[in-house]
């Protein structure tokens, strides 16, 4: 089931990720957190895609994660800094409140240090992120505008992306100067995390 990562996940920290999973199930019956078909599809999908990102993290003190909705990677990358005893705290950015409780609900549970923000990401104050994650969120060229605002000049971004990834960040190049350290993705050959740092307006 863990595949590559078993050997990084204790069995505390997937007992946890289990109970996660059961909570994102039973959620979804009711808000739309993630698709219902890819529900049986849940630890190859999202979880296994998350924890991948953690393994790319640098160990500091604030992760924010953009549009959490259903909890990917933000939960999943909280329980693995909860394992690992690391100090990060993490702010969940999510407009929608119903998704918010669904967070909250999972923050509480599962005792993590992390905190849920329902708002606007282009609304909320600059959040001097050291880390800033967004998953299936929006195409590069936007999610940098969000990294512009909200990580600080030494911070990382992680951007999981999909087949596409090579043209968004050729687009996202028209406005954005950044360096990018493409990682390929470790549950589909043709996605990459974009590891991207020092972003600047053309």
């Amino acid at each position: 089931m863990m595949g590559a990562f078993e050997e990084d996940v204790s069995r505390e920290t997937l007992e946890k990720l289990q109970h996660f999973s059961q909570l994102v199930e039973k959620w979804t019956a009711k808000i739309n957190l993630i698709s219902k078909p890819s529900v049986p599809e849940m630890w190859e999908r999202h979880i296994l895609d998350s924890l991948q990102i953690y393994t790319h993290a640098p160990n500091t003190g604030h992760w924010v994660d953009l549009g959490s909705g259903g909890g990917f990677p933000a939960i999943v990358v909280a329980l693995m800094s909860q394992q690992d005893e690391r100090a990060t705290k993490f702010t969940l950015v999510e407009s929608d409140q119903r998704k918010c409780a669904f967070l909250r609900t999972a923050i509480r549970e599962l005792e993590l240090n992390a905190t849920v923000a329902n708002a606007r990401i282009e609304a909320i104050e600059p959040l001097q992120a050291d880390v800033l994650s967004a998953r299936a969120l929006s195409d590069l060229t936007a999610l940098l505008g969000f990294a512009d605002r909200h990580l600080l000049p030494s911070g990382t971004a992680l951007f999981p992306k999909g087949e596409n990834w090579r043209a968004e960040d050729a687009a996202a190049k028209e406005t954005w100067v950044y360096t990018c350290d493409a990682i390929q993705s470790q549950t589909n050959p043709s996605a990459a995390i974009l590891k991207i740092k020092e972003i600047k307006h053309v």
